[in-house]
Order: structure tokens, then sequence, then C-alpha cells
């Protein structure tokens, strides 16, 4: 656990990080991208942040790879590289800098250093994990094994390194459908979010999709109910949902997506007021991209996403101290199953 006390001290002793109105005005271009979801007192708070990290980023020759559910100040104002885990994983696997700071959840930084073993990938909290990785095991993977036998495993990189290894290829929320439809098999194991897989067998009826009982804190709190009590209420909101909700959820939604599909969506589509049902961090950091487009609806926050801070960002980088290790022998066999996921989605 980060001593934050002691962190703040060595921070605010090295760099001048007093909320500051005359920078802030001076980074009107970074405010630009986050002016609706973020006040201009809030700003000024940041601002000495934001303009320290990316100093530091150009010091280090250090990248930032920042999830769609960082919160706005850190998603528009360091991120160099932003999307879902599929388009950050393959960001991992391009990038020349030195170091990487992977702005998400614990999975995520594994998988950069999975991909690049010989690189410095920081965590900025090493507490950040994720419920839904948290759920499986290289000991579940073996029983559906066990229980399906010369059924292939999937995946979600949504899983720690040990998982990884222990599995036949990944697949993120993008690209699952692509994944099974192209293994050569009749029954395929997904883990270990269940209804994923239940909502990618909705769409795959040619495959026997099994799956491990694994689910998202945030995107399981969502209900069909829900939904149809909120469309009586806000008739006419086009709502979206990610495929990590129940399927009745995906049902009486308008579209389902992942992040990057929501994303897409919403470009394409313009509506006049949009529900996202996933992260309500998504809505955030859409939002001045889409200023015809009011997004409405409930916010469901993943308590792990949010561990990431600008302050613990720049701790991350002033003291190079939150490096992410992969046993080697455990990172040449996950980079096999993330590697086979990105060439498999290379071939379109």
């Amino acid at each position: 656990m980060l001593d934050m006390p002691n962190i703040r001290d060595t921070l605010r002793a090295e760099y001048d990080l007093a909320p500051n109105p005359d920078l802030a005005a001076k980074m009107q271009d970074e405010y630009a991208r986050m002016a609706r979801v973020v006040s201009p007192a809030d700003w000024a708070i940041h601002a000495p942040y934001v303009a320290a990290i990316n100093a530091l980023k150009r010091d280090r020759n250090a990248t930032i790879l920042a999830h769609n559910y960082m919160t706005p100040e850190i998603y528009h104002g360091i991120g160099d590289v932003v999307g879902d885990s599929l388009q950050l994983a393959i960001a991992a696997t391009q990038t020349d800098a030195d170091v990487i700071v992977q702005c998400g959840v614990h999975f995520m930084a594994e998988t950069s250093k999975i991909l690049n073993p010989a690189k410095t990938v920081l965590m900025p909290d090493m507490d950040a994990g994720c419920s839904l990785a948290e759920s499986i095991t290289p000991a579940g993977i073996a029983e559906m094994r066990a229980r399906y036998p010369g059924a292939p495993v999937v995946t979600y990189v949504n899983t720690t390194a040990d998982v990884k290894a222990a599995s036949d290829i990944c697949c993120t929320s993008a690209n699952a459908v692509q994944i099974i439809r192209a293994l050569d098999a009749d029954t395929i194991i997904m883990t270990p979010d269940q209804y994923l897989a239940q909502n990618v067998a909705a769409q795959v009826p040619e495959k026997r999709i099994v799956w491990w009982e694994g689910s998202c804190i945030v995107h399981e709190q969502y209900t069909a109910q829900d939904i149809r009590e909120f469309r009586d209420w806000n008739p006419g909101t086009r709502i979206i949902a990610h495929p990590e909700c129940p399927p009745d959820v995906v049902a009486e939604s308008d579209f389902s997506g992942s992040t990057k599909g929501i994303l897409d969506y919403v470009s394409a589509e313009r509506p006049e007021r949009a529900m996202l049902v996933t992260e309500c961090s998504m809505a955030s950091n859409i939002s001045d991209a889409h200023p015809d487009v009011e997004f409405i609806g409930p916010c469901n926050m993943c308590p792990y996403m949010k561990k990431i801070t600008l302050e613990k960002v720049l701790w991350s980088l002033h003291s190079m101290t939150t490096e992410i290790t992969v046993p080697e022998n455990v990172a040449d066999k996950a980079r096999l199953a993330v590697q086979r996921m990105i060439d498999l989605g290379a071939k379109g």
C-alpha cells in the first residue's frame, strides 16, 4: 500500500503543485477536451499535476496508456494512447518509449509487461485490481479443461498473467465474437466473464460455449428492470450497453459493444440523448467530443479504476518504484495467448 502522506510531502517538495489559475489558463488546449465535465476551479487544481507529469514523460521517454474508464483529467490531460483493453494491448506492442505507465488496473499493466519484457512498466497503484480478474485462477482453468476435455480455453484479457498463461488464446469484449468464430472447435470454454460468454453465445449459435461464473462488479449491477423503467421515464433515449452486462440487460438495450464499439456507435449515430450502461467515466470522457449528445442516466464507478490519480501517476514517474514484474516462464506462456489474439484480429 502506498504511503500517501509521505508521497504527498515528497512531491510537494519537488514540484509546485498548488492550484494555479494562471497555469490553467495557459493550458486551455488540454482543458478544452474536458471542459463540459471538469470545472475551471478543478482544472486549476489538476493543471500543475498535468504539467509536471507531461514534463516527466519527456525526461523519462515514457508513454501513458489510459483506459476509457480513467477520470477525464487523466484520460484527456496525460494519456498518450487512450482506448479499451484491446487498443491498449496493441499500443503496448508498438510503442518506442522506454517506460510505459499503465493508467488502468493491474492486469492491464501485466499485459503491457508481457508484451514488452525489456521495457519498464509502471503501475501507479498496485492495489488497483479487478474483481473479475480475481474470480478465476489457473486451478479454475484446469477444472474447466477436466470438465470439457479437448475444448480450447478463451480467456478474457481481464485476467492475471498466470491465468493467461494457462489459456489457449485471449479475447476482449471487442473481438470475442471474432475469436470464437475463428476457432476450429465445436465446444469452447470462455473465462471468466459469464455474461460476456452468454452474450457471445447468442451471436455465435453454431458453437457450444461453456463458461466460468465470474462477473464485473460494475456491469453486474444493472438489471433489465432498471433499463425498462429508465426507458419509461426517458422515452427516446438511446440505451447502449457493454457486453459484460447480463444478457437480459443487453436485450433491453438499443446497442451493445465494447468501450470502443460504444464510442464508434455514438460517433456514427449522434443520438440526441444517450445512456451508457457501463462505467460512468466513459460518458465523461467522450462528452466534449460529442457536444450535440446529452449523456444521461446511471453512474456505476469502478472502485479499482478510480484508485489511479494524477498524484499517483506523478509519484510513479518521479520515483520509478511502482514497476510491474512477471516471471519469465509465466510471461512466455501468457504472451502466446495474447499474441494469438492480436494476430487473429489482424487477419480481419
